[in-house]
């Protein structure tokens, strides 16, 4: 056979270039459907003479497989079977024992529990040695203490109140020069 040239025109759809043995196989059925229907719904008669005829319910795969019977008696006994299950939810037990252990008893104890309720202990206040006037003295932290040891703040005039308002960081030097030292208070 020789092949048709790709300038044959197509009557109902576009085919493969040079695929003209489909073609020819479809050209006496195509004469009827439209494109749209025949891209919808296929050729009628190609697979099939009588269109009337049912499609069958069993595959090759179903006709071909035949599922294994069962001798119908015991192939193991009672006594293994209730081995076998037996083996199996101990194994499962003990998985589940190591997988999930059990949740510790939780020991309710707090701080003042353990550091202020113990037996024997007797709470007292100390007795003052000055009087104090929260009002007026100055208060002591960490910072009042150590306040030496501070960086970047202005020198502290008084060892009294060493944090109080203080002009010397913005006082000219030519002025402060002129100032007489004051004497520290101890």
């Amino acid at each position: 056979m020789s092949e048709q040239p790709a300038s044959v025109e197509n009557k109902v759809r576009k085919c493969l270039l040079s695929n003209w043995v489909e073609e020819r196989a479809t050209a006496c059925i195509d004469t009827e459907e439209t494109k749209m229907h025949v891209q919808r719904h296929g050729h009628k008669g190609i697979l099939t003479v009588d269109q009337e005829s049912k499609m069958e319910s069993m595959t090759t795969l179903k006709a071909a497989y035949a599922a294994p019977k069962s001798p119908g008696v015991r192939l193991r006994g009672i006594r293994g079977e209730l081995l076998e299950k037996h083996i199996a939810q101990m194994i499962s037990e003990k998985l589940h024992a190591e997988r999930n252990p059990p949740i510790p008893k939780t020991e309710y104890c707090s701080t003042t529990q353990t550091d202020f309720c113990v037996e024997g202990f007797v709470p007292s206040t100390p007795k003052t040695t000055q009087t104090h006037d929260y009002k007026t003295d100055q208060a002591i932290s960490f910072w009042s203490e150590n306040y030496q040891r501070v960086q970047g703040v202005t020198a502290a005039q008084t060892s009294r109140a060493p944090f109080r308002k203080s002009t010397k960081f913005s006082t000219p030097i030519s002025e402060r020069l002129d100032e007489p030292e004051l004497p520290a208070d101890d």
